[in-house]
């Protein structure tokens, strides 16, 4: 791709993100979809408009359709670009619903598996695993490939509306991870990859002036449900690239919000709660703890976010014995940093909150 091919869907993306962000404050204002603390948020602050995810789809919206329109060439990869528009918006409408009206988790999750199933229709889909050894593919049978896929997309959309609990944490995180894939599907020659992410990123940056602390707008589920979305679908394109370890990748990548997801099931579970159950024990409520203000906290999940990253990027040139050693070193330093930091400590056995 040319640099005007990457730079114009970023820069509109960025703008039409920027711009609409007041509008959208407003129109959630007048529609009081709105932020309403409590004792189980980490917000105190009255009346913070949600919808702000309506801004970033936005920016991702007008910024694919000038790429597809100034650049023709690209037309055959419409058909993709489809299953992720269409799966998008309909995680968008359901995000925006529940910020009104409030849904049920299981009805949540129901929405999320049929726009999972429409992103795989058109081609997102985990289709092989490879030979961590020799780097031989071996082709899935279609009904793993649709329980892999479906686990995946709807696992990251949730990961990433987990983490949404500090101002500017997802956004930021979901930029610096969504510029990671993007390089990764470069390297591959994934060219949807490069669309998507670079648009994608673009999007976030424009939004994230009004969301860093203190934010003037919340994403709401919106937003966070929208971004995991499309962030495990541009993970399915980076891992065609991938390694010679099937998908551990992307898996760094994301590490950020898988890891806060599996610790805050394996709690739960400890403690005999129901998994939906909330509490104020995720990696950005301890860090928060620990470093005493919001702006704190986020940049330093900011760091370990492209900590993390840097290491998905060099395990594209790793191969064979090397690449496991590798990964079992990360292993351990990871368990060592989550110990640090008190996540393997008895957990306290009511539930405070989720969000902000």
């Amino acid at each position: 791709m040319d640099f005007l091919a990457i730079l114009i869907p970023f820069a509109t993306a960025f703008g039409v993100a920027f711009l609409a962000t007041p509008v959208v404050s407003r129109l959630a204002r007048a529609l009081e979809v709105i932020d309403r603390p409590d004792e189980r948020r980490v917000n105190r602050r009255e009346n913070i408009p949600l919808l702000g995810g309506l801004a970033v789809a936005l920016g991702f919206f007008v910024g694919v359709a000038i790429t597809v329109i100034l650049f023709p060439d690209r037309a055959p990869y419409r058909g993709h670009l489809e299953g992720l528009l269409l799966g998008g918006l309909l995680i968008l409408a359901m995000g925006a619903f529940d910020d009104r009206f409030s849904l049920g988790p299981r009805s949540k999750l129901v929405v999320e598996i049929v726009a999972a199933a429409i992103a795989i229709g058109y081609g997102f889909e985990v289709g092989h695993l490879r030979d961590p050894l020799t780097g031989a593919e071996w082709p899935m049978p279609a009904w793993a490939a649709w329980t892999v896929s479906v686990f995946w997309i709807v696992g990251i959309t949730n990961a990433l509306n987990l983490i949404d609990g500090l101002d500017g944490l997802c956004t930021g995180v979901a930029a610096i991870i969504g510029a990671t894939l993007t390089i990764i599907c470069w390297q591959g020659g994934q060219l949807i990859g490069v669309v998507v992410g670079v648009t994608f990123v673009g999007a976030l940056l424009g939004f994230l002036p009004s969301n860093f602390a203190p934010a003037r707008i919340f994403l709401g589920d919106t937003g966070a449900l929208f971004i995991g979305f499309v962030l495990s679908l541009l993970a399915i394109e980076g891992y065609r690239q991938g390694s010679v370890l099937t998908f551990v990748v992307p898996i760094l990548a994301l590490a950020v919000p898988i890891m806060d997801v599996a610790l805050s099931v394996l709690r739960r579970l400890r403690r005999k709660a129901g998994v939906m159950q909330a509490d104020r024990a995720h990696i950005h409520h301890k860090l928060l703890e620990s470093e005493g203000s919001q702006r704190a906290a986020v940049l330093s999940l900011y760091f370990l976010t492209v900590c993390f990253c840097v290491i998905a990027l060099s395990f594209t040139r790793l191969q064979g014995y090397a690449a496991i050693a590798f990964l079992l070193a990360v292993l351990l330093l990871t368990v060592r940093l989550l110990r640090n930091l008190g996540f393997f400590a008895e957990p306290p056995a009511a539930a405070e909150g989720e969000h902000r």
